[in-house]
């Protein structure tokens, strides 16, 4: 691991929640899920909501809150007035729904298989073909994109770390938690599947981002009670279990790995 792109994607992300989060700036000039579009959106009929102030996930959606959130690919750090965010007409709808197909025929001779799709930004986890879970990902934007093609994973790591990026306002290392490697580059390049924020929109520079809601809780102290772990679920499926080794774990046999798909292009603010 002589660098880790994915480091470079919390810098810029961090960067661009700054002026987010200024009350000065309009509402409309907000990055937000409903100026996403992606292929799925088709399936349910749905409507845009600018988010008001003291407005939540949980007071907006009740039980439905999670589903609401997997929607639109977003974490509850980015949840605030302002930010527009879909609603499907009818809620329970989202109960069934997922984008990924329920049976990847080129995985079907697997025991564990990983689908990306960058158009949808969703994760599907397969056992001999059939859909086990789906998750919402946060991919590279534009300026560094996820490679797309076949991998495999080639190590985890539960408690991985930035080498080039500290947390806003800190000297600590940025958390890339419950991280699976599925390539690396020419020049050396690490790209990984790891825990991070998940802004409802392509943040990364060419890593794959799931939910980490504790790990949100304990650098940004939001959410006040985590509850979406994705990497975590993630990283336990590939190794079987849990796992209390700190250390980078090879995996010399790890489940293959398509990314398909591209990306969508989010407006600039």
């Amino acid at each position: 691991m002589r660098y880790e792109l994915c480091a470079s994607a919390i810098l810029l992300l961090l960067l661009t929640l700054l002026p987010l989060v200024s009350s000065a700036q309009p509402p409309g000039k907000l990055r937000a899920p409903c100026d996403i579009g992606y292929p799925s959106d088709a399936a349910l009929e749905w409507d845009c909501r600018v988010l008001r102030s003291r407005e939540s996930l949980e007071i907006l959606f009740g039980d439905h809150w999670i589903n609401v959130a997997r929607f639109n690919r977003i974490d509850r750090r980015h949840i605030r007035a302002g930010v527009s965010i879909k609603v499907p007409r009818r809620i329970e709808d989202l109960a069934m729904w997922q984008p990924m197909p329920r049976f990847y025929a080129p995985a079907e001779l697997d025991e564990q298989f990983i689908l990306i799709d960058l158009s949808e930004q969703f994760l599907g986890a397969y056992e001999y073909g059939a859909l086990r879970f789906a998750l919402p990902i946060a991919s590279g934007n534009g300026q560094g994109p996820t490679p797309t093609g076949k991998f495999r994973l080639s190590a985890a790591h539960r408690l991985h770390q930035s080498s080039l990026f500290t947390v806003e306002g800190t000297d600590r290392p940025y958390p890339m938690n419950y991280a699976l490697r599925f390539h690396i580059n020419r020049e050396g390049v690490s790209y990984w599947m790891h825990g991070r924020d998940l802004p409802g929109y392509p943040a990364s520079h060419g890593c794959i981002g799931l939910y980490d809601e504790p790990m949100q809780k304990e650098e940004y102290g939001i959410p006040k009670d985590p509850e979406l772990n994705d990497a975590k679920r993630l990283f336990e499926w590939v190794l079987g279990g849990g796992v209390e080794d700190d250390r980078l774990i090879p995996l010399p046999h790890g489940p293959r790995l398509h990314i398909i798909g591209q990306a969508p292009v989010h407006p600039k603010p």
